[in-house]
């Protein structure tokens, strides 16, 4: 399984605007992908900052989620929003 814990950081209100515009489809995508577990963006008592959590079943799915995710609306609103994440991989053993 591979998680991903951390923050979406916006430096302005524009920046905070855009996500929450491309948010909810980045969200809906991402659940219908194939070995994805969970996926939550949620906004922290900071309207610039959003905490990510993901799991993914596997390094294959996780691949595919962010290779996926780089192609689209969200990665075009979002680039040059600080992420400030953690990924962690845990074995079958």
């Amino acid at each position: 399984m591979i998680r991903l814990s951390g923050r979406l950081i916006c430096t302005t209100h524009a920046q905070a605007r855009a996500v929450m515009m491309a948010l909810p489809a980045h969200i809906r995508l991402t659940r219908a992908e194939p070995g994805c577990l969970s996926f939550d963006v949620v906004p922290t008592g900071d309207p610039l900052i959003w905490q990510v959590d993901e799991a993914f079943a596997d390094r294959a799915a996780f691949d595919a989620h962010q290779a996926r995710a780089a192609a689209t609306d969200w990665a075009t609103q979002t680039a040059g929003i600080t992420r400030d994440y953690v990924i962690t991989e845990a074995s079958d053993a």
